[in-house]
């Protein structure tokens, strides 16, 4: 047998309890067959020369926006901003390159790095001179516009009622300032979108080298084809073409955005009545692309404080649009989203419920619940995304049901300070949970909502650990947990939460040959410093897909195998 790719000289940590590490590893087919003396006298057509570095299974991100991040990249970046002053000037400069009716769009607005303010939409008509301005904000949960976005949208007539489970911001007078939340941003997006698949197709192949970089081998996409999270109705299509041409360097799993569900008509023994045409669903496609739950939205953020909370936000009788909702709000009528949960549970789909209040939580809890009650599915695991805040007596309710929570722990660096003046002390223990989850021995995936904050995965991997917030202050410290246990998070974990456990997530026989090459062990770092470890290679079954140091190399032809390699590969093609 002659090896497709042979790593040797190395500190691999395979996360298989029975032999958790090995000093060589080789890959045939895409796929690990052998560690250490199994497979190192083996010849290969590949050798990788890892020096001493640490080789560990590649990071899976569980719940991201890829396209979103691709796109971004294009924009105006305003998230190094620190006042709306600074975000007109911005706007002002990018405005000049541009033709007079072209789009001002841009990314990365936080009004928390902003002294609690937006950019209001005269002084945006002002900067752009008369341009169309559209400021998305960084949580994805609200943007804003200035007057000819609102006026084509219709929104300045007499009349003009708020879009269910969205709110247009207004003014002392009452006159619309510009905020969009939610639901409301389709207001926008139906004058731009949709994208054409071209452009989707090249912000995947932009993300996805990226996430190259920091080690990232797979990723699910956290909602594409409908809602205010799509960027078109054949976002499918626009992976697919990124996959034919070489441009989706990562494996990709795609959650259906639950607008683009529909009725179909099946036989009733089948009892499939809500999904995609041809009856796809969960589980659809390879290893390399798949469909993956269907993403149903529950309530909003907390940095925007319209999450769905029990208790008021801190610090606030109103909400901070001047909307009289201190609990936040849910995205439709409870009712309505409960039967869409359990209607797509029966047609065959595992579920993925935005909900970052407990108010929410509660929410999928009862409809996940409800849905097994109606039709018992053995083996399905439904997912809550974010689980922002997640109450005492709920944490038995998600092991009870097998939910699996998917909090992002990279929040708590960029946004703990303001999430947890928004939350205050006794909720801030409740957030971003990952300790309570995992003593319960649910899988907790590593996941970032890129482009929400920063994604890289060993920073995410680092507040796993130390739980401090950007200043320095420790944000619910009892949740720490230790750092091999945050590496299975980004590794076996994400692979649990996604459909893939067993067949990714380990480097042990059998699974996918995804690697993530360090030129530091993170469980020898110091916790304060291992965001600061470098990737050194990537391996994307088997191929060397980020190599810059050309550690992967092919043996020249001269150099025969030895005597006893010869002897192993004599015996292996004869056993």
């Amino acid at each position: 047998m002659r090896l497709d790719l042979l790593v040797h000289n190395a500190h691999v940590r395979t996360f298989d309890p029975e032999r958790p590490t090995a000093r060589a590893l080789g890959v045939l087919h895409g796929t690990v067959v052998g560690l250490d003396e199994e497979v190192e006298r083996l010849p290969a057509r590949r050798v990788l020369d890892a020096q001493g570095a640490t080789v560990l299974p590649g990071f899976n991100d569980a719940h991201c926006h890829t396209a979103w991040f691709g796109l971004t990249l294009t924009q105006l970046d305003v998230s190094t901003a620190r006042s709306v002053e600074e975000v007109y000037a911005a706007v002002s400069a990018y405005a000049d390159g541009l033709a007079p009716d072209a789009w001002v769009i841009g990314a990365g607005l936080d009004h928390t790095k902003l002294g609690g303010h937006y950019p209001r939409r005269d002084a945006l008509d002002r900067a752009a001179r008369g341009r169309p301005v559209w400021l998305k904000h960084t949580s994805g949960h609200a943007c804003v516009v200035n007057t000819p976005v609102l006026r084509a949208a219709g929104a300045l007539g007499t009349g003009f009622q708020d879009p269910d489970g969205g709110v247009v911001s207004r003014g002392e007078r009452g006159c619309p300032d510009g905020l969009l939340e939610e639901t409301a941003q389709r207001l926008v997006q139906r004058q731009v979108l949709p994208y054409p698949v071209q452009t989707v197709a090249d912000a995947v192949g932009v993300a996805t080298r990226h996430y190259l970089t920091e080690g990232v081998t797979s990723f699910t996409e956290a909602g594409i084809g409908g809602g205010w999270i799509g960027h078109t109705p054949v976002e499918l299509s626009a992976y697919q073409l990124a996959r034919d041409t070489g441009r989706l360097h990562t494996r990709a799993q795609l959650m259906a955005a639950s607008d683009v569900l529909h009725p179909l008509t099946a036989h009733a023994d089948d009892d499939i009545t809500l999904g995609l045409d041809l009856g796809m669903r969960t589980g659809f496609g390879d290893d390399r692309l798949s469909l993956g739950p269907v993403k149903i939205f529950l309530d909003g953020s907390l940095l925007g404080r319209t999450a769905a909370v029990t208790e008021p936000f801190c610090g606030c009788t109103r909400h901070v649009s001047s909307t009289e909702r201190p609990t936040g709000y849910f995205q439709g009528d409870a009712g309505a989203m409960t039967d869409l949960v359990v209607a797509a549970h029966r047609s065959g789909w595992a579920v993925a419920a935005h909900a970052i209040g407990d108010r929410a939580v509660d929410l999928a809890l009862d409809a996940f619940a409800r849905a097994h009650r109606e039709r018992p599915r053995p083996g399905v695991r439904h997912r809550i995304e974010h689980a922002g805040v997640v109450r005492p007596d709920q944490l038995a309710r998600f092991a009870e049901l097998g939910v699996i929570p998917v909090p992002q722990h990279n929040f708590l660096h960029t946004f703990g300070d303001a999430m947890a003046a928004a939350l205050g002390p006794e909720r801030t223990a409740w957030s971003y949970r990952m300790r309570s989850f995992t003593d319960l021995g649910l899988p907790v995936p590593g996941s970032s909502d890129r482009p929400v904050a920063p994604g890289a995965p060993l920073p995410a991997i680092q507040s796993m650990v130390t739980r401090l917030t950007e200043t320095g202050v420790p944000y619910g410290p009892d949740e720490s947990v230790p750092v091999l246990a945050a590496l299975r998070a980004w590794t076996e974990g994400s692979a649990l939460a996604t459909g893939f456990g067993g067949r990714k997530g380990r480097l042990v026989p059998g699974q996918l040959a995804d690697l993530t090459i360090l030129d530091s062990d993170p469980v020898r770092t110091d916790p304060d410093r291992i965001g600061a470890i470098g990737v050194l290679a990537t391996i994307v079954g088997g191929d060397p897909a980020h190599d810059p140091h050309g550690l992967a190399r092919i043996p020249a032809r001269s150099a025969p195998p030895s005597p006893l390699a010869a002897e192993a590969v004599h015996l292996q093609e004869n056993a």
